[in-house]
């Protein structure tokens, strides 16, 4: 009686510690990340297709001769079955588990809205956009592939205890000169402000505002907004007025995000180098370093070793990283790994 009596002493103990770990745990705030900026950071890292190493591209197109092939080189498929090591299921960054499914992580959750643009008939209005939400894991990009939130995601989420909340807003096609123009920019250089400015602010007001119900699993939940990542800079390598303003503008973005989000809100820059690493850096390229080096509370990620040649990814545009599944993984895991480092060093 006395052993019946202490065992059942033991197992209570046990389920009354885990259940003030647990309620401990759902009283900390929700961890809150804001990812922004162009069409790589609306992702078009290949998720299943990738490369055909057997395709001819004198021979016409058919079932058995096609560009891209499931599993494919320069796909995360391609990338799990050719680099276990590293992102098999006993990987040091595992994306699958011992089922070869890829891994879902319930203690981060994600939310992206993508491609939205001003209405050309009505450019006071913009289009609707495409929203994915849920639990983290692959197909937070572009269709079903993946951007940098992916890598973000699937690092933070392994190093913080606390859960976690994304909040990605991107669209292709947009300058820092132009659409993501801050206010303070404006008010130093005239023009402004732009339309994706405050369509990021709207968004993640709504999603805050709403907790409840867009994620049901952080219902009741306090919020605390700990980090901002930035990947964009293509359009304004186009034209001298706009790259010669990168870094004037880039300076003033942050302190608006700032000014909205937190004085010391470390933010995180994954550099514009969808370029081979001998070909010279671009203006805006060495702006964004630039700007992280002046800033002890910004950091800029060299995205340059993550490019990947044509002959070892899924296509040749180069301004998409060439849609390599793993480049935009490693964008995102850099820029995880560069925050990690620089909130450590913010608490010292």
């Amino acid at each position: 009686m006395y052993q019946t009596r202490f065992i059942i002493a033991v197992i209570t103990a046990a389920l009354l510690a885990f259940i003030s770990i647990s309620a401990q745990a759902d009283s900390e705030p929700v961890k809150v990340f804001i990812l922004a900026g162009q069409s790589n950071m609306v992702g078009h890292g290949k998720t299943t297709y990738g490369l055909n190493p057997d395709y001819d591209p004198d021979q016409p197109n058919s079932r058995t001769n096609q560009p891209e092939i499931p599993g494919g080189i320069g796909s995360l498929q391609w990338a799990v079955r050719t680099m276990p090591e590293t992102y098999g299921p006993d990987g040091t960054d595992a994306l699958v588990d011992a089922d070869g499914e890829w891994i879902v992580r319930d203690d981060v959750q994600t939310y992206a809205l993508i491609e939205v643009f001003r209405d050309k008939d009505n450019p006071g209005q913009l289009t609707k956009g495409n929203t994915r939400k849920g639990p983290h894991t692959v197909g937070f990009g572009k269709g079903n592939w993946n951007g940098p939130e992916y890598g973000f995601g699937m690092v933070v989420g392994k190093a913080i205890d606390e859960d976690i909340l994304i909040i990605k807003v991107a669209t292709g096609g947009t300058s820092l000169y132009g659409d993501w123009r801050s206010p303070t920019a404006v008010k130093k250089r005239g023009g402004e402000v732009g339309y994706m400015w405050g369509h990021m602010l709207g968004t993640v007001k709504h999603v805050l505002d709403n907790l409840d119900t867009e994620f049901p699993v952080y219902k009741g939940r306090d919020v605390e907004i700990v980090g901002f990542g930035w990947h964009q800079g293509f359009n304004d390598t186009v034209h001298k007025t706009e790259k010669d303003n990168y870094g004037p503008n880039l300076v003033d973005f942050i302190a608006d995000v700032r000014g909205v989000y937190g004085e010391n809100l470390p933010f995180v820059i994954a550099t514009t180098s969808m370029f081979p690493k001998d070909k010279p850096r671009t203006p805006v390229e060495l702006a964004q370093l630039a700007v992280a080096e002046a800033d002890p509370l910004t950091v800029a990620v060299d995205a340059r070793p993550f490019w990947r040649e044509r002959s070892e990814s899924p296509s040749g545009f180069g301004y998409h990283w060439n849609h390599n599944g793993v480049s935009h993984y490693l964008i995102g895991a850099g820029m995880g790994k560069a925050y990690l480092e620089l909130a450590s060093f913010k608490e010292q």
